[in-house]
Formats: C-alpha cells, sequence, structure tokens
C-alpha cells in the first residue's frame, strides 16, 4: 500500500487546513484556526475523526460536551457526532486530524450552525 503525499491547503474565513496524505480509507490533514474563529458545527456520515492539538489551546465540542484541550492532547469523534473546532484564544491553534472510513470527500458534511453562513 503506497501513501500518496498531497500537501495541498485551502483558505477558509476561519483558518486553513493543509491534506498532507491520503489513501483509501484514511486522509490526514494540518487545521489551523485563526484566533477568535471556529469552524461550523457539524457531523459527518461516512467518517470518523482523530484530532491531536499540536499548537495553542483548542476548545472542542462532541455532542453537547464542550472541553479546552491542550498540546499533545487528542479526541476521538464518531461517525454522526456533532462536533466543532474553536479558538477562543489569542493564538493559533493548529491541530493534526486523522480521517478515516469509507468516504472522505469534503460533502459529507451537515452543518447545523455555521458563523459563515454556509450550507452543506
Amino acid at each position: 500500500m503506497s501513501i500518496n503525499e498531497v500537501q495541498q491547503t485551502y483558505q477558509r474565513p476561519w483558518g486553513s487546513y493543509t491534506t498532507v496524505a491520503m489513501d483509501s480509507g484514511y486522509q490526514v490533514k494540518t487545521i489551523s484556526v485563526h484566533p477568535g474563529q471556529q469552524l461550523s458545527l457539524q457531523k459527518h456520515f461516512k467518517r470518523s475523526e482523530h484530532w491531536v492539538v499540536v499548537k495553542g489551546v483548542a476548545t472542542i465540542q462532541i455532542d453537547e460536551e464542550r472541553k479546552d484541550y491542550q498540546v499533545n492532547e487528542a479526541v476521538y469523534i464518531p461517525v454522526e457526532a456533532k462536533h466543532r473546532l474553536a479558538n477562543f484564544t489569542e493564538e493559533e491553534v493548529v491541530i493534526v486530524e486523522v480521517q478515516v472510513g469509507s468516504y472522505l470527500g469534503e460533502d459529507d458534511i451537515v452543518r447545523f450552525e455555521d458563523d459563515y453562513k454556509r450550507q452543506e
């Protein structure tokens, strides 16, 4: 099995993400969140996610629980769990995300709340 290294960065209103590697059944990204910004409250039907904080203090919501995570702390987000990544600090937050599932496309997302009025 070969790993396809990608290194493609996408800018978003809340920060950016870079696809680092992908192969059948998994994808690895780095996600950077600007101070005072957050991603949409969302869920996925075809993938779970593993997040490791590598810079800053990330506020992570999974279903109804919201908690701050420090550098080197990790969290698992099961398939269909509502989740959100936020940065309520003055410093950039960076996480490494590993997606695992049968489909990893960006269209496998349902947004419940979004500061930027995106639908999908």
